[in-house]
């Protein structure tokens, strides 16, 4: 399984994290997107990355310039047959998400287990997209990918055995820890993760306390290393909106209403620290 070849789908955030952690056990890697355009941003991106990481982990120990012989850049679906295990990180819209595992689907390699990189949506309905709805597996990875060392698994209603088994290869290839979880929107981590920032958010529509406020209270009182706004910043405050809008049609329950402020913030294109700016000013990064 070592010699392994791992499509990767989605070249943004996610799928450069992936693709990083994958092509740094050196495995092969297909990194799939819709344009040209995009894959030079990301590779540009997987550069920066690693620059970056090589202060942060002893992990990154190959140079870019290994690491990137790695990977494949194509905007081909074809080239995903030469794939054993596929990681899709497509935009968590069902629209855009359904129309991906169709392609997937017209793929010859039917043993491929596709693991969704997806932070709310529904694993089992994903795999009903399949013929083979048992080899979709929810595999939700946390940013940034190469420093997080477990991963939330999602068990579909048909995911099989066999397919966890392979998932769980994967994941010990890759050094990551693996939490097995049932299928449910949001799972486990966003179901919570996502009500908190949404509170934090409420905190400041009704003009209870500063984002840094906020923020210390967490770091300072709790321990934790990031606050919920920060936290936000750093997923995308459009995907906070997206996950959210997720919880509140698959629960139908008034807890899980957007933040008119988040609603706001999207609207304006004001998403965090991709854009350059969300409740705290970023340096906008030069490739977007």
């Amino acid at each position: 399984m070592g010699q392994m070849k791992v499509g990767v789908i989605g070249a943004g955030v996610m799928g450069v994290g992936v693709s990083i952690v994958v092509a740094q056990k050196g495995m092969k890697v297909i990194l799939l997107d819709i344009s040209n355009e995009r894959l030079d941003l990301a590779k540009k991106e997987i550069e920066k990355n690693l620059r970056l990481l090589t202060f942060y982990s002893r992990e990154i120990s190959s140079s870019t310039e290994s690491i990137l012989e790695l990977i494949e850049f194509t905007t081909d679906y074809e080239r995903l047959n030469k794939a054993s295990f596929i990681v899709e990180n497509t935009t968590e819209k069902w629209e855009i998400k359904e129309a991906v595992y169709k392609k997937i689907n017209s793929l010859k390699n039917e043993d491929c287990v596709i693991a969704a990189n997806t932070s709310a949506l529904s694993i089992t309905k994903l795999g009903q997209v399949m013929n083979k709805p048992e080899r979709v597996i929810g595999m939700h990875f946390m940013n940034p990918v190469p420093l997080k060392p477990a991963v939330e698994v999602i068990k579909g209603y048909y995911t099989s055995q066999k397919t966890i088994d392979i998932s769980y290869d994967f994941l010990e290839l890759i050094n990551k820890e693996g939490i097995l979880i049932n299928d449910s929107p949001g799972f486990v981590s966003n179901r919570v993760l996502m009500l908190t920032i949404n509170e934090a958010i409420f905190l400041l529509h009704d003009q209870v306390a500063s984002p840094s406020e906020v923020d210390e209270i967490f770091k300072k009182c709790f321990g934790h290393k990031m606050g919920p706004l920060e936290t936000a910043d750093l997923i995308g405050l459009d995907t906070i909106l997206l996950s959210l809008e997720v919880l509140y049609d698959s629960f139908l329950d008034s807890k899980f209403r957007p933040c008119p402020l988040l609603k706001k913030m999207v609207d304006a294109s004001i998403y965090g620290r991709k854009s350059g700016k969300g409740f705290y000013e970023y340096r906008v990064p030069q490739n977007v």
